[in-house]
């Protein structure tokens, strides 16, 4: 059985793959005192890490996230994924989500790996048991996905198969939760896009169905879940909210008054295809939405208010 590192002595990671997860995952690592070795193929790759790391620095410091000695330029850039796995503590990949790519690299990465260092991967919608042929130590490797941005989201979604070691999990459990201030959560069976993507894929679907159907603009529809539910998730989950609504009576009661009205609602749900006319349709939403601000503006506005929620809730949610 393989011992694994404590944790909490991890200094050195690789990140392989830096577009925008991977970048995220540099920030974050960075901040909480680690050295990084960033493998992209992209020439650009580099500029824009570099460039990442230094506008989301702000935010990771009012958040407290910057830990003690962190140095935001403690990272070297590889041309060759092998040379960024090397001497290594754990590697979070974040490639593109096409399994050739991912094999390739794998199987680039894998013989310069330490026995006891972990492989895990941010896909975030690929079965791991898919990824892990190929491999000869498939018992390391393991399901870490985020939530964009990774470095201001908390959520991770851990999951091992039944190839992967147990104490792998357990392992990443302590490393993200402890070593990067993380919330992780167990995904216990393997189903495409794990848990987090499959419920913000549930409310896309009804979203655009109610924009085609021509219930509501794209806007408006953005509005409610901001305005309305979006703010009660941002606290609780729907199962404890609906159990709330009980006051006190339990959720036997509340399925008993309410999952009739549910039934309803459910069979009257679209299911749209994404045509090439959904998309021009949604398309000119989001335009309407924009109102004449740019990706740098909008990216902007949605960190500053991540990062005032995450502040709100910090003294109970992150310690």
């Amino acid at each position: 059985m393989t011992a694994y590192p404590n944790p909490s002595s991890i200094d050195r990671v690789g990140v392989i793959g830096a577009g925008t997860i991977g970048a995220s995952w540099t920030a974050l690592f960075l901040a909480r005192g680690m050295t990084v070795q960033v493998y992209d193929p992209d020439p650009g790759g580099e500029a824009m890490v570099r460039n990442y790391v230094a506008n989301a620095w702000s935010a990771l410091t009012a958040l407290g996230a910057v830990v003690d000695g962190a140095d935001p330029e403690a990272m070297t850039f590889h041309s060759r994924a092998a040379d960024a796995a090397r001497d290594v503590g754990f590697i979070q990949e974040s490639v593109p989500e096409r399994l050739p790519i991912k094999h390739e690299v794998y199987a680039e990465i894998e013989p310069v790996l330490a026995p006891e260092t972990i492989l895990a991967t941010s896909s975030s919608g690929l079965l791991v048991r898919d990824m892990q042929d190929g491999l000869k130590r498939p018992e390391r490797f393991l399901l870490a996905h985020p939530f964009n941005p990774p470095h201001l989201i908390p959520l991770v979604e851990l999951l091992g198969n039944e190839r992967t070691d147990p104490a792998a999990v357990d392992w990443a459990e302590d490393f993200f939760e402890n070593r990067c201030g993380k919330k992780t959560i167990r995904v216990l069976k393997e189903v495409p896009a794990h848990v987090a993507n499959r419920l913000q894929a549930a409310l896309w679907r009804e979203a655009i169905h109610l924009v085609v159907d021509g219930v509501a603009t794209v806007e408006d529809v953005d509005k409610a879940v901001v305005h309305g539910p979006g703010l009660r998730w941002a606290v609780m989950g729907p199962h404890m909210l609906f159990n709330l609504a009980t006051n006190g009576k339990g959720m036997e009661m509340f399925i008993e008054r309410f999952g009739p009205s549910f039934a309803t609602w459910w069979a009257s749900m679209g299911n749209p295809e994404l045509t090439p006319e959904t998309a021009r349709i949604i398309a000119q939403g989001c335009r309407d939405e924009e109102a004449g601000r740019d990706f740098r503006a909008l990216a902007a506005e949605r960190d500053e208010k991540l990062v005032a929620i995450l502040r709100e809730t910090a003294p109970k949610e992150r310690g």
